[in-house]
């Protein structure tokens, strides 16, 4: 989750009070206070409230907390002197476009970082690190509109962001840390995305980099902010954008964006959601009836714009910088952090109830004990991994049992795993600085053929370590869960022939052990023999 750092001074003035009420009631809004300085907070806000990325958003909601400002904030949008025109070639490569103008804009060094941080936020957040959106800020004042976007071939010049001569976009791919760090995202294109001035002045190479032509400095009065991306989430990113910065006295401007069918798009659209609540829904979730006023109340207090149509049902207007309100559960959500958690009477539930523990739970105690006996210590890494980790570091031909992430945020986290020792082996490798021997495994869920399943693992590794060891282990968690089995040769390529093992109990493969193969050792970057094993112990729940 980002953690946003607040300025005393900026957060006093934006919200009216003073920061040790602040610092009191900032955590009932949905956020943890990681540090408080002298001078900052730094919070930590849930990754579904994107508008609170910026002390700007975070001081509106806290208006309204604090009965300051409560209802809809309202934006007068003015009315549109720039234009950006869209090219057909885009429409393949990014396609979707939302765009801005900001005027009268009074910045500090601190306000200039809170935009850049909130940018980089929104990267994260909403744009799964720029593939989904990616946002650009501009001074105006240094170019002339319209503006025209396009795709470009990747020889085209200019000078980018902090950068003093010009580069080929292949060479910012090739040379710029970002362009290096975000090159993949146009790979395979024959061109690249490029936002012009009239006299072809680069804003920016949209999702890598800005020109540094229309770098944001403390004189920078008016802004230009284009978002680029692959769907909806760039319209609800452009107003977060500009509602943060509506907060600092600055006046939304309207762009024309034409295109390429001559159709003509008026953004920002800050027009809010409507929709209806009752009080039953309420009752259903809270399990406490409340008044429409009171639901009225509480709505208002989150910034919805609210008012009763009947004594069952409320109007709910909503934010149009709100990514989070999904569904009616989502406002019944904000109800109840308006009312306080603390508010909310506790009762026993009427239904009586007698629990026990959960077989894997039984079983994962007996193990634990018994492997933490033997001297490893337990661990519990992501279940997300890659397919380089899981196949490719270990050896192993793909399967066709994967579960894959439909929209991964990175290139680390894309598949479920299907086993659990290249994730110990990969917390070996983050381990190098430790001394050894280190000795760890892990109890934990594995997806194959999309269905979760508990697996076993163990790792050992030190200059000593040798199949006789691991070979020892598993017999002696075998004897202790008195688990009769028989061991056979094994033909998995992660382990070294001749030194790994296939463990069979009542006929059925259980699992494998043995020394680790010096291509395994070397693509996890270790330099001494590692031994372990894995085991399915779905067949022995119940």
């Amino acid at each position: 989750m980002p953690v946003i750092t607040l300025q005393y001074v900026d957060l006093e003035k934006l919200t009216g009070t003073d920061k040790e009420t602040i610092i009191k009631k900032v955590p009932m809004i949905g956020a943890d206070i990681e540090r408080i300085e002298d001078e900052y907070i730094d919070i930590e806000f849930f990754p579904d409230r994107p508008d609170l990325y910026s002390v700007e958003g975070a001081a509106r909601a806290m208006r309204g907390f604090l009965d300051i400002e409560t209802g809809l904030s309202e934006y007068e949008v003015r009315p549109y002197k720039v234009s950006i025109s869209v090219s057909q070639d885009i429409l393949r490569i990014r396609p979707f476009l939302g765009c801005a103008v900001v005027r009268g804009v009074k910045f500090t060094s601190s306000s200039i970082k809170s935009l850049m941080d909130l940018q980089e936020d929104l990267h994260w957040g909403l744009g799964r690190n720029r593939k989904k959106v990616s946002v650009g800020v501009h001074d105006l004042s240094r170019v002339k509109p319209p503006f025209r976007y396009m795709a470009v071939d990747p020889g085209f010049k200019f000078v980018p962001l902090d950068y003093t001569e010009k580069m080929s976009m292949t060479e910012i791919l090739e040379k710029h840390p970002k362009g290096k760090r975000f090159a993949h995202l146009v790979k395979g294109f024959d061109k690249y995305p490029i936002i012009l001035d009239a006299n072809d002045n680069v804003l920016s190479f949209p999702p890598i980099i800005n020109g540094t032509l229309t770098s944001v400095t403390e004189d920078t009065t008016d802004l230009f902010i284009d978002v680029t991306g692959l769907g909806n989430a760039v319209y609800t990113t452009l107003n977060i954008v500009v509602t943060a910065l509506a907060e600092r006295d600055g006046e939304i401007e309207f762009v024309r964006v034409i295109r390429p069918d001559g159709e003509e798009i008026v953004l920002p659209d800050l027009e809010p959601e409507t929709r209806y609540l009752t009080k039953t829904e309420v009752k259903s979730l809270l399990g406490m009836e409340l008044p429409v006023e009171e639901i009225v109340k509480q709505l208002e207090r989150m910034r919805f714009g609210a008012h009763a149509v009947d004594e069952e049902t409320v109007e709910v207007n909503v934010p149009a910088y709100r990514a989070d309100i999904l569904h009616n559960y989502d406002l019944v959500e904000d109800i109840a952090k308006g009312y306080g958690y603390e508010n909310i009477k506790v009762r026993i539930p009427q239904t009586y109830t007698a629990g026990k523990s959960h077989p894997i739970s039984l079983l994962r105690s007996r193990v634990n004990e018994i492997l933490v006996g033997l001297g490893y210590f337990e661990v519990m890494p992501f279940t997300l991994t890659s397919e380089k980790i899981n196949f490719e570091n270990m050896c192993r031909p793909k399967t066709d049992d994967v579960t894959y992430v439909l929209h991964p945020i990175s290139e680390d986290q894309t598949m479920l795993r299907p086993t659990l020792l290249p994730n110990l082996l990969e917390i070996l490798s983050l381990n190098q600085h430790r001394e050894l021997p280190q000795k760890i495994f892990e109890f934990g869920e594995v997806v194959s053929s999309e269905i979760t399943g508990q697996h076993l693992a163990a790792v050992s590794i030190h200059p000593q370590a040798n199949f006789t060891e691991i070979y020892e282990v598993v017999d002696a968690l075998m004897r202790e869960m008195m688990l009769p089995y028989e061991v056979k040769e094994s033909g998995d390529p992660a382990f070294l022939e001749g030194r790994r093992a296939d463990v069979y109990v009542r006929g059925k493969k259980l699992g494998v052990f043995g020394e680790f193969h010096p291509a395994v050792i070397t693509n996890f970057g270790l330099g001494y023999t590692v031994v372990g094993f894995e085991l399915d112990l779905n067949d022995l729940i119940g």
